[in-house]
């Protein structure tokens, strides 16, 4: 039997093109992406991205639009299971309330297996080699081209 993996992502973008990016640690293996994560049995999407967004970083979202579902073939890197991958755009409706730092994998103070930080940064300015899953690339050049054509 053929297994999906349905995960959700926000794209938090500023008024100047910046966006959240969270850096992570989990067993030694480190990745960095946009925020968001799976979808749990009997969740819709959006609730799914609230619930991850209040999980990562308690801050609570605003679902503004649908961007982009995986419209072509990816394997999870660990499991043998096909992702479909969905990405909003949201904007805070709660206080920014967490450390964002200026340097990737910024750890300094947690000591668990599994570690995040956070990040803003230039969309423009972030290269497809500072993400580390095939969709996130695929939509960093997605959202470089939208910022081109605004």
């Amino acid at each position: 039997m053929n297994k999906f993996n349905v995960r959700v992502y926000g794209l938090l973008v500023n008024e100047v093109d910046e966006i959240l990016i969270t850096d992570e640690e989990i067993n030694g293996f480190r990745f960095s992406k946009f925020p968001g994560g799976g979808l749990e049995f009997g969740e819709g999407l959006k609730d799914a991205l609230k619930r991850e967004f209040i999980e990562e970083c308690n801050l609570e979202i605003e679902i503004v639009r649908h961007f982009y579902t995986t419209d072509f073939f990816v394997k999870s890197l660990f499991s043998e299971e096909q992702l479909i991958s969905v990405y909003y755009f949201v904007k805070p409706i709660s206080k920014v309330d967490f450390k964002i730092s200026t340097i990737p994998f910024d750890f300094s103070d947690q000591k668990e297996s599994s570690k995040q930080s956070f990040r803003i940064k230039p969309i423009q300015n972030i290269s497809e080699s500072e993400l580390n899953f095939p969709v996130d690339k695929y939509v960093l050049d997605l959202l470089k081209k939208e910022i081109i054509n605004d």
